[in-house]
């Protein structure tokens, strides 16, 4: 009965009226939605220009990376020129060339700061220039067994001393970084005029702190040049994503 219903098998082949329609519908072809053509397209063009927009970045990026590694290699700014700066954006990173005395009794900590994958704070002293203003210094990184002066005494360089560090703008809080505690000496990020108060400064010294350079200090800790003169650098990876990504949905 099923294969009366089914049509009689075709004598000259041996198939079936069902078996003889499988071929044809094997031959249908995929004609995609006009939704999806213009899905398709908008995002090819979406890819392209974000591969493009990286090509551009990454020379925006080299650019950078190439003017922070060359200033630190521009004459050393004395006392006169730091306290002259109203506007530290134009001299980051340069050298500083300075002497005077550190106010160790002042320190604050930089915390949640990490080197070589173990977790310390940084040392941020007041530094009273000879002949210049009073400016924040962070003299290097310490592990958390380290944070208390005490622990670290051979570091801690009484009467006057010569540094060089490294000039640096003022933070910026992030919104993932935490706030200041300027009552219980805990600290983010580097607030300036926030910390110039806490520790009784001037308010009117330069807008700006510095970094120490390495071996600047005697002892063990703190360790100075944190300083990131490299900047990670991949928008060219990202430009060729975003091509392959262009080209495998066209």
């Amino acid at each position: 009965r099923a294969s009366t219903a089914l049509g009689p098998p075709d004598r000259t082949t041996g198939m079936s009226h069902r078996q003889g329609l499988a071929p044809r519908r094997a031959r249908r072809r995929f004609r995609p939605t006009l939704w999806f053509t213009v899905f398709a397209v908008f995002g090819v063009a979406a890819m392209l220009i974000l591969s493009v927009w990286q090509l551009q970045r990454m020379e925006w990026k080299e650019a950078l990376i190439a003017e922070r590694q060359a200033r630190p290699e521009l004459p050393a700014l004395n006392a006169r020129e730091l306290a002259a700066i109203d506007d530290a954006a134009p001299f980051e990173y340069r050298r500083a060339r300075l002497t005077g005395t550190f106010r160790h009794e002042l320190e604050m900590h930089l915390l949640a700061r990490s080197m070589n994958g173990n977790v310390g704070v940084q040392v941020v002293t007041p530094f009273a220039i000879e002949g210049g203003p009073t400016v924040l210094v962070n003299r290097g990184w310490v592990p958390n067994e380290f944070v208390d002066p005490d622990t670290r005494r051979d570091g801690l360089v009484e009467g006057a001393i010569a540094i060089e560090a490294l000039v640096r703008r003022p933070g910026i809080q992030h919104w993932l970084v935490a706030d200041n505690e300027p009552d219980n000496n805990v600290w983010y990020w580097m607030d300036v005029p926030a910390m110039r108060a806490a520790a009784g400064l001037s308010p009117a010294g330069p807008p700006l702190y510095l970094e120490s350079l390495a071996d600047q200090h005697p002892g063990a800790f703190p360790i100075g040049g944190q300083s990131r003169l490299e900047l990670p650098n991949h928008p060219l990876q990202y430009a060729v994503t975003w091509f392959l990504l262009a080209v495998a949905l066209a």
